[in-house]
């Protein structure tokens, strides 16, 4: 499903508060800067179609949408965005730069909110069919991501507030995607300072960049 084109597909993945939004602004500046065309985005969201579904599924009671909803919902957010943002952008040869993509729902409603990957996996065949170029992988002790991921009060922490278990088993799924793509997914340390980082992230996409 990853087919040859012109731009570069780049995606960083994580619990939350793992520091992955952080380094991917952080590495669009410094592209930018190197005079690329990039595209900085996110999901849900990125799009406005997609953006008004965030809200849906950001906010509100933990208990709000049953893990069957929240997977119909991310799909749509995910159509949208890639239509809109993601497939132009590469057809005129950008990097984008993703935070989360598909990769967040098979691990979020596929293994840690139940055990659905089959159903995210056919879903993501039929409706979006397209895989990241190069997957960062953030990793961070469940318990100082939770902290963080509550400490910046955006009020879109409706997944936090499902607590430190849930993160844990985020934090499963997500070792478990390494081992199921291991060709393009790469993990990186997010402990230590934001400098520290960086460096990490400069290490693990060196050489992969067009």
């Amino acid at each position: 499903m990853t087919a040859p084109r012109p731009g570069f597909f780049l995606t960083f993945e994580g619990a939350d508060g793992s520091g992955k939004s952080t380094q991917a602004k952080i590495l669009a500046e410094a592209l930018q800067a190197q005079g690329r065309d990039v595209v900085l985005t996110r999901e849900p969201g990125g799009s406005k179609g997609a953006e008004e579904i965030r809200a849906l599924l950001v906010e509100g009671d933990p208990a709000r949408w049953s893990a069957y909803t929240e997977i119909l919902l991310f799909t749509a957010a995910r159509r949208d965005h890639l239509e809109r943002t993601i497939l132009p952008a590469l057809a005129r040869g950008a990097v984008v730069i993703s935070d989360r993509f598909a990769d967040s729902t098979r691990v979020y409603q596929g293994a840690a909110r139940a055990d659905l990957r089959p159903l995210v996996d056919r879903l993501h065949e039929l409706m979006i069919g397209v895989e990241p170029d190069l997957t960062l992988v953030f990793d961070l002790d469940p318990e100082t991501g939770l902290q963080r991921g509550l400490a910046r009060r955006s009020g879109e922490d409706r997944f936090e507030d499902l607590g430190g278990g849930f993160q844990a088993q985020l934090r499963a799924g997500y070792q478990a995607l390494l081992s199921d793509y291991p060709d393009r997914c790469i993990p990186v340390d997010g402990t230590g300072s934001i400098e520290a980082v960086t460096k990490r992230v400069q290490a693990a996409i060196a050489g992969h960049l067009p």
